[in-house]
């Protein structure tokens, strides 16, 4: 079974794959996959933060935490 990556890891991959993409000579084959991985990373980096906000949301409506979001 695969290891379930964090989203601090996975940002942190994205943050390099998105460094080494604006600033290296990497070849076409390279640089898509490189541009690929960050896709996949990107997405599971916003999947944790989804589900960081329904659980936010979830506590919020029970009253277990004072959480009203900031008016614009």
């Amino acid at each position: 079974m695969a290891e379930k990556i964090t989203f601090e890891k996975a940002l942190e991959r994205l943050e390099e794959i998105a460094e080494k993409l604006e600033n290296s000579k990497e070849g076409l084959d390279s640089a898509v996959k490189l541009y690929e991985e960050g896709v996949k990373l990107a997405g599971l980096c916003n999947k944790y933060i989804d589900e960081a906000e329904q659980k936010i949301t979830m506590f919020a409506k029970s009253g277990e935490v004072d959480f009203k979001p900031e008016e614009e």
